[in-house]
Formats: structure tokens, C-alpha cells, sequence
């Protein structure tokens, strides 16, 4: 009788499970590193923009005005002789601060409006809402323009313009939330063993509501940057000669061959929203169960 033959095994190699993950994990969440980085940094360039700067941003000096990028004046000179750069590092601050609190005072009274709405119901809901839904009524650019003008130019009466605009979509988004989560079992248990309105509210409601609100504000801040530079470039903005990006495009706009005046404020505009629209989408997809399964 023949030896039996020993079974063929199939010795052609197989993708190791970790770097099939490493991978999904990077296309999935790369793009999310890349604008966390890219937050950070300007971030770390904002707070150390004294130590970076070349040059004090108000410093005026019309023998060197609109020099090309060079090894003196790293981005070139604007119209009045000021360092680009330098007026760049120290607007970083006044954008970046501006984005970030106008979204974050936004969605922290939006957020609790729209809870207390929900949670209350009745007429208090409905005398809540109605409101929210009358200043949804205007455009929020055309109305934060408004509300500009009319208490003057300056980077707080900017902002204060911008946040009475900005807090109606946290309202609506957290009305909708705590809907949902208003008729969950874990509330119904907090009633029982004895918990106020507002404790069941503050403590159990809106942390379970979260998500959705953080992936907001994350992608808000790109956009409430856009809108404080647009009011900026039209003059509701911030008072010269304070650096600003949006300030900084506008006193160069019309300067075409000089095109470094308004091109890195922009640039510097562009790569900060796209920074803060990456984190968000990253944030949404770690924070939807559907996505981290796929």
C-alpha cells in the first residue's frame, strides 16, 4: 500500500490583522491627525508669536514698504513697511482667539437654552424656540454685519455681534438631542430615586448628548474664523492698525503685483479651517458606532 501523501498546505502569505487595522485606522483618522497638527501649531505659533516675530507688527517704515519675501522680511513688506510675518504670527492671535470663543459661548448658551427647552417643554419649549427660530430668520453674516455697525468697530464688539448670531443652531441641535434622550430609561430611573429637574438635566442628559456638540463646535471654529476675517476686510472688524488676517488681505487686495501682502493671511486662513474641518470630520467618524465598525 502507497504512503499516504502528506495534505498540501497553502503556504501563500496572509495580511497581518494589525496592519490591516493600522491601515483602516489611518485612512480613516489621518486626515484628523493632520488637522489636529495643524491646530496645535498655530496654536504654539499664536502664544509664542513674541518670541518668533522679527519685527514689533505696528512697526512702520516706509523706506523698506512692499519688498518682496527676502532674507530680512521672510514674506515681504506691506504698503506702510511693516513686516508681513510679524503682523501674520500676531494675528494668528487675534483670529484664533476670536473663532474659539465666539463657537465655544455659542454652543455653552445655545446648548443650555436648547436643553431647558426641551427638558421644560410646554409653553416655556415653545416661547424658547420660536425665538431661536426668529433669529434663524436672518442670514447670520448679513445680521452679525448689522449688529457690527451699529456698536462700532472693534474686535469685542465683533465678537459680541458674532455670538448673538452664532447660538440659535447649538439651541436647535440640543433640543433635538435632549428629545431623544428625554424618554431614555436611565432618566426615568433618575426621577425615581429622586433627582431634580436640573440635575437630571445638567448631569445625566447633556453629557449623554455630547457628540454631536463637540463635532460642531470643531467644525464651527473654521467657519466663525471666516466670518470674523470677512467682517475684518470690510472694516467691522478689528481697529487698525491691529494685525488681523482678514484686515491684513484687505489693506493689500488691490496690490496685484505685491501679491504677498494678501496671499499668506490667506493662505494662513485657508490651512487653519482646513485644519478644524479635518479634526471635525475625524471626531464625527470616531464618534459614530456605524463608522468605527466599517
Amino acid at each position: 500500500m502507497s504512503e499516504a501523501s502528506a495534505p498540501i498546505l497553502d503556504a501563500t502569505p496572509f495580511e497581518p490583522r494589525a496592519r490591516t487595522s493600522g491601515q483602516r485606522w489611518r485612512r480613516r483618522y489621518g486626515l484628523a491627525v493632520i488637522g489636529a497638527a495643524i491646530i496645535v501649531i498655530w496654536i504654539v505659533v499664536a502664544l509664542a508669536a513674541p518670541l518668533l516675530a522679527h519685527y514689533p507688527p505696528h512697526a512702520v517704515d516706509v523706506t523698506v514698504r512692499l519688498l518682496p519675501p527676502s532674507a530680512a522680511h521672510w514674506l515681504g513688506t506691506d504698503p506702510l513697511g511693516r513686516d508681513v510675518y510679524s503682523r501674520l504670527l500676531f494675528g494668528a492671535r487675534v483670529s484664533l482667539f476670536a473663532g474659539i470663543t465666539v463657537v465655544v459661548l455659542g454652543a455653552i448658551f445655545g446648548t443650555l437654552l436648547g436643553g431647558i427647552a426641551a427638558y421644560a417643554g410646554g409653553r416655556i419649549e415653545e416661547g424658547l424656540m420660536r425665538f431661536t427660530d426668529l433669529m434663524l430668520c436672518f442670514p447670520p453674516i448679513i445680521l452679525a454685519m448689522a449688529i457690527a455697525a451699529a456698536m462700532g468697530i472693534g474686535t469685542i464688539n465683533t465678537m459680541i455681534a458674532m455670538l448673538i448670531v452664532w447660538w440659535p443652531k447649538f439651541a436647535r441641535l440640543a433640543r433635538s438631542l435632549v428629545l431623544v434622550q428625554r424618554s431614555q430609561e436611565y432618566v426615568e430611573a433618575a426621577h425615581l430615586i429622586g433627582y431634580g429637574p436640573s440635575r437630571v438635566l445638567l448631569k445625566h442628559i447633556l453629557p449623554n448628548s455630547i457628540g454631536p456638540l463637540i463635532v460642531l463646535v470643531t467644525l464651527d471654529v473654521g467657519h466663525a474664523i471666516i466670518v470674523f476675517s470677512g467682517l475684518s476686510f470690510l472694516g467691522l472688524g478689528v481697529v487698525p492698525p491691529t494685525p488681523e488676517w482678514g484686515a491684513m488681505v484687505s489693506e493689500n487686495r488691490e496690490l496685484v503685483e505685491q501679491w504677498w501682502g494678501a496671499t499668506f493671511p490667506g493662505l494662513a486662513i485657508l490651512t487653519v479651517v482646513m485644519g478644524f474641518n479635518f479634526l471635525g470630520d475625524g471626531i464625527r467618524d470616531w464618534l459614530d458606532p456605524r463608522a468605527r465598525r466599517r
